[in-house]
């Protein structure tokens, strides 16, 4: 835990609102400063392109951007041959090879333009679904372009926009006290957002949370889609009412299936759209007023291939790997997600030319259940600044006992074990037995991905406290 962290938990629920909202400002300048209508106007003008218009501008900026990492990125000018260089300029995107997390987690500086240098340089780190964090570096305007792009392809075509009250699910812990008799959110003033707790959702706090969308008349929500199924199923068996302001949900991190998006659906009393995108913006997917999955060209070159490297038909299930074009400063070219997903070659009805996903598969992950019934996702969060851990792992091995496995890093010791243990802790109360096993390796899959979350529980033991 972090010193801005411990100074957080010591301040009262009124200091933290304040914290919130005073942090807010920073965030509010970093997303909607210099560049931002700008880059609003030009997304919403590319909506209407047609397929020609796409894959003259794709083309366009994806040449550009191979022949900057052949020149002016370490990582590439180092690793490629003279072949693939030649292939770089040539924009020849197929002829190169992919790139794995490894090396993105062992030196992520390696990836960034040595001829450019930022006034203002952001690291973020993503959430680590498959185990262990990436640190993502963004310039300022980067990070703003990312802003303006889900407002126009996200927000908009949910008929909402980031200028609305919402609602956040994340994995931040807003609520540090796993004790806490609510509260379950803080509210951050500047851009009217409640940041909802994915750690206190259980039966007897739900009510919390729909107050807090009353109170705030938020228009819509967003965040993690399985914090919201497990609201609205709550919402439903308690029979609470829901204020009718809400307008949209738009769901990230996790899969949505029908029957999850029906239930939410029939609580909340509005539509549900879904969003597929990572940290890094190595690519974005969200769903029109029709209900189809759209990949945005102007974000990233999304390739779906076969475990021989050749792309798959539509309607074939592979493996995702994309060329982010909105990110130049630190470029992932032809990056592997680990994602498996397939293209729909079916025209929408909604009229955007662009790339329509069938199916995104394989992202839904186990949830964590605590003694006292909460149930916790994202929970592979606490691997998140741990600078001696490779590759973490969640195994819930009974309602009262977590093994977490540690792939560890030269310098991990007893320090690195305490601070595991206390933020698995903060996030599920006490009377946890938490093994901290450190292994040489955690087992793949046939894809090479490793679950981050795993539980042993069956359904009947899901379900309310345990003594």
């Amino acid at each position: 835990m972090g010193r801005m962290d411990k100074i957080y938990a010591r301040l009262p629920v009124w200091g933290q609102h304040v914290a919130v909202t005073a942090f807010g400002v920073y965030w509010f300048r970093m997303r909607f400063g210099p560049g931002y209508k700008d880059s609003l106007q030009a997304y919403l003008e590319r909506d209407c392109y047609t397929a020609a218009q796409w894959q003259a501008w794709q083309d366009a900026r994806l040449k550009e951007l191979l022949l900057s990492a052949a020149c002016h990125v370490s990582y590439y000018r180092e690793t490629w041959t003279e072949a693939q260089k030649t292939a770089a300029r040539d924009g020849d995107l197929a002829a190169l090879p992919l790139l794995d997390k490894e090396p993105l987690r062992a030196d992520p500086t390696r990836f960034a333009r040595d001829d450019v240098q930022p006034r203002q340089l952001m690291k973020l780190a993503t959430s680590g679904s498959t185990g262990t964090p990436i640190t993502v570096l963004w310039t300022a305007r980067e990070y703003r372009d990312g802003r303006a792009m889900r407002e126009a392809r996200s927000a908009r075509w949910a008929g909402v926009s980031f200028d609305e009250p919402r609602g956040t699910f994340s994995g931040r812990i807003v609520e540090p006290d796993p004790a806490s008799k609510g509260p379950f959110y803080r509210y951050n003033a500047v851009e009217k957002q409640a940041y909802f707790s994915a750690f206190h959702l259980r039966p007897d706090t739900a009510a919390l949370y729909v107050r807090a969308i009353k109170r705030h008349r938020l228009r819509w929500l967003t965040g993690y889609a399985v914090s919201y199924y497990l609201l609205a199923c709550l919402i439903l068996e308690q029979n609470l009412a829901v204020p009718n302001c809400l307008k949209a949900i738009i769901t990230t991190s996790e899969k949505v299936t029908p029957e999850m998006r029906a239930v939410m659906e029939k609580a909340f009393r509005c539509r549900v759209y879904e969003e597929y995108s990572t940290v890094e913006n190595a690519l974005f997917v969200s769903e029109c007023e029709h209900g189809r999955l759209h990949s945005s060209p102007d974000v990233a070159v999304v390739e779906i291939l076969r475990p021989n490297g050749t792309p798959c038909d539509p309607g074939e299930v592979g493996e995702v790997v994309t060329t982010c074009l909105m990110r130049g400063y630190q470029p992932f070219i032809r990056f592997r997600l680990g994602d498996m997903a397939s293209w729909d070659d079916v025209p929408c009805p909604c009229g955007r030319s662009m790339p329509v996903i069938k199916e995104v598969a394989g992202r839904m992950e186990d949830v964590v259940v605590g003694p006292d019934g909460r149930v916790m996702v994202r929970f592979h969060g606490i691997f998140v600044n741990q600078p001696h851990v490779r590759e973490g792992q969640i195994v819930q091995e009974t309602r009262r006992r977590l093994r977490v496995r540690v792939v560890a890093l030269p310098g991990f010791g007893p320090a690195d074990e305490a601070d595991i243990i206390a933020r698995v802790m903060q996030r599920m109360g006490e009377g946890i037995e938490v093994i901290v096993e450190p292994v040489e390796v955690l087992e793949r899959t046939k894809a090479g991905k490793f679950k981050a979350v795993v539980s042993h529980l069956t359904d009947a033991e899901r379900v309310g406290p345990v003594s």
